[in-house]
């Protein structure tokens, strides 16, 4: 029998149980997180570092530092392992000019220089999660991301940021929705731990550019219009990008199926602080057909991605897509009040628990086939870190915890 899904005790529970995966073992005592985990926690790299991956564990540490508090007696001191994590992003990521952030470490020195929109995005959300958990020198590291991103990829023309350049900041002439879907998220962040309105402004601009004039740009089936992932350097559709390419996991090509319930989820959150009438009737637009065309009937559970014509084209099942998906299904429901939104978000949750969820050794799976078997015994490596799943969890009790506050 599945537990109640909706049961604040029950996301609290399963976020400690995420965290005990990886606790004390996630810290190299030498600087920063290992990042390469089998499904047992066994480490087998203990070398590489990836930028995404060193925000996202300190992303999480702080989180849980909000949500738990400070070490007991016998409980991990979280606070200082965020404040661990960030120090590593500032000494060891973070190149010594200031002008950007090393993408990928291995055994300590620098092995990939590119620069990714996408990283400063989680540097700038790495920073805010720590000044809101309590770091208080996380907070020049906030301004100093943003006048990263905003000196090198945003475009006025265009009110969207670019995604690539290298090493001497040549911007490549690739663009790409996911950079800045990354990018809202985090400056929501910056904006609520900061109060700093020039965050919001920017993150509602990107939404709306992406979530409306660019998704107006891709028809798909019925009427409706997904939000694409590629496009070129006039922001034109792709549609080439990337077809047939499965092992381009950052750029996949098709509709992302939990891209569109991300940006529901983002909309949402979007709406707190910065009401509009269209956030929700968007969320809904986007939302009802991912799931209509992510939902696999025979095996259960979302699959990556489908094509305009709602035809599925990458039939395996991803753990960051449910993760969004259930958070997206909880902000529609206590939003709306509409029961089949909580029957979503039981559905996805139920697969998850019983395909995702490691009830032997804990945390998530990364990745299962289309049949729900597993590729391999690797469970975290190439940015995993479970930022998704307890990220998921937070948001979901967010808003729980939100809504009774509003009872009477």
């Amino acid at each position: 029998m599945d537990p109640d899904f909706r049961a604040p005790a029950f996301l609290v529970d399963h976020i400690r149980s995420i965290l005990a995966f990886y606790d004390p073992r996630v810290v190299d005592p030498r600087g920063g997180f290992f990042q390469c985990f089998l499904d047992d926690g066994t480490i087998f790299d203990a070398s590489t570092r990836t930028l995404v991956g060193s925000c996202r564990f300190t992303f999480n540490y702080a989180m849980a530092a909000r949500r738990f508090g400070g070490a007991g007696d016998s409980a991990p001191d979280y606070l200082a392992w965020a404040r661990h994590g960030l120090a590593y992003l500032r000494e060891a990521h973070r190149r010594p000019d200031g002008e950007g952030y090393i993408w990928r470490i291995e055994a300590g020195r620098p092995v990939e220089r590119t620069n990714h929109c996408y990283g400063l995005a989680f540097v700038l959300l790495a920073h805010a999660a720590a000044l809101q958990a309590g770091i208080a020198e996380a907070r020049p590291g906030i301004a100093e991301t943003f006048a990263l991103m905003e000196r090198h990829f945003w475009s006025e023309r265009d009110g969207l940021y670019a995604n690539e350049a290298d090493a001497d900041w040549r911007v490549s002439p690739y663009r790409g929705q996911n950079d800045n879907m990354h990018a809202c998220e985090a400056l929501i962040a910056a904006f609520e731990a900061t109060g700093e309105r020039a965050y919001l402004a920017r993150a509602a601009t990107l939404a709306e550019n992406i979530t409306r004039r660019q998704a107006a740009l891709a028809d798909g089936p019925a009427g409706e219009h997904p939000i694409w992932e590629h496009y070129r350097t006039d922001w034109s559709l792709d549609l080439d990008y990337a077809r047939g390419d499965r092992s381009n996991h950052l750029r996949p090509w098709g509709v992302q199926t939990g891209h569109q319930t991300e940006w529901a989820k983002l909309l949402l959150i979007l709406d707190r602080h910065l009401p509009a009438p269209w956030h929700l009737a968007r969320a809904r637009e986007l939302f009802a057909p991912a799931i209509a065309h992510g939902w696999d009937s025979e095996h259960g559970g979302l699959i990556y991605g489908y094509d305009l014509a709602g035809n599925a084209y990458d039939r395996d099942k991803y753990f960051w897509v449910q993760a969004e998906s259930l958070a997206a299904a909880a902000l529609l429901a206590s939003r709306t009040g509409e029961a089949r939104y909580w029957e979503c978000y039981d559905r996805i949750w139920s697969y998850a628990w019983r395909c995702f969820v490691d009830h032997r050794h804990g945390a998530w799976y990364r990745i299962l086939r289309p049949d729900n078997t597993r590729p391999d015994n690797r469970k975290t490596y190439s940015n995993k870190a479970d930022y998704h799943t307890m990220g998921a969890c937070h948001e979901v009790l967010r808003e729980l915890e939100s809504a009774a506050s509003r009872r009477p």
